[in-house]
């Protein structure tokens, strides 16, 4: 794993560098493999990439969109990060509904995790782990990312790509997520965090080195990018690395 930490002066840049990124994986996966699959996330980084996404240059229509974690609730609903990725890049950028692949949110937390796991076959081998291009990873105060929570029985799952969580300690209870044998297939991971309210949980995972659920993202033969402000890494300029 090649891990790049690299702190920038504000918001403004860490946006620009992280659609900067996305832009190339995009060209690159695009040439290699006709089609770009990326991971999203929500909080932040619905912001980030709508503000970002519409000024890149890329192959649109090559790109399929997957979720590391999705929430059961209605797509008209504030809580469903498809729901807010629809309103934010369907009409600023030519992507399609059917370019998101969509859990089905009538259906319970264990029947959806299965049913995403076979729209995902059709994009992956289903006798290997998926490998995403790149996913865009989200980190709470707590530590945790995708629905993978500090203390939580689903951080050692190793069966299927896809589990489902019923009882998330944040609202809402009933999820799906990415296990981490697939978040660490991926090609590249890339965290982006702004703001001073990330700066102490940075610290933990960064220079600390806490055994905190988004700390557990290690790409085994890929690339893990964190990009941060002043702000969220002020504690952490020390060891910043890399250059992308």
């Amino acid at each position: 794993m090649s891990k790049i930490i690299t702190v920038l002066k504000d918001e403004n840049l860490v946006i620009n560098k992280l659609c900067g990124l996305i832009q190339d994986m995009s060209k690159k996966a695009i040439e290699q493999e006709d089609l770009f699959k990326i991971g999203l996330s929500g909080g932040s980084l619905t912001k980030f990439l709508s503000i970002g996404l519409p000024k890149i240059d890329t192959d649109w229509s090559k790109w399929r969109l997957f979720f590391c974690d999705e929430r059961l609730v209605p797509i008209e609903s504030g809580d469903s990060t498809y729901g807010v990725y629809k309103s934010a890049l369907i009409g600023t950028t030519p992507l399609t509904e059917d370019q998101f692949i969509k859990i089905d949110p009538q259906l319970t937390a264990e029947e959806a995790a299965k049913d995403y796991i076979q729209q995902m076959s059709v994009y992956f081998p289903p006798d290997s782990l998926p490998r995403f291009h790149m996913l865009l990873l989200g980190m709470g105060p707590d530590g945790h990312t995708c629905s993978l929570f500090p203390g939580h029985r689903l951080l050692e799952e190793t069966s299927v790509w896809v589990a489902p969580i019923t009882d998330s300690p944040k609202p809402p209870p009933s999820r799906i997520t990415l296990t981490f044998p697939v978040v660490n297939n991926a090609e590249c991971c890339v965290f982006a965090a702004t703001g001073a309210s990330k700066a102490d949980i940075v610290k933990r995972i960064l220079k600390n080195g806490e055994a905190l659920p988004a700390g557990k993202v290690q790409p085994s033969n890929g690339k893990l990018v964190w990009l941060l402000d002043e702000a969220a890494g002020q504690h952490v300029k020390d060891v910043q690395t890399g250059v992308l």
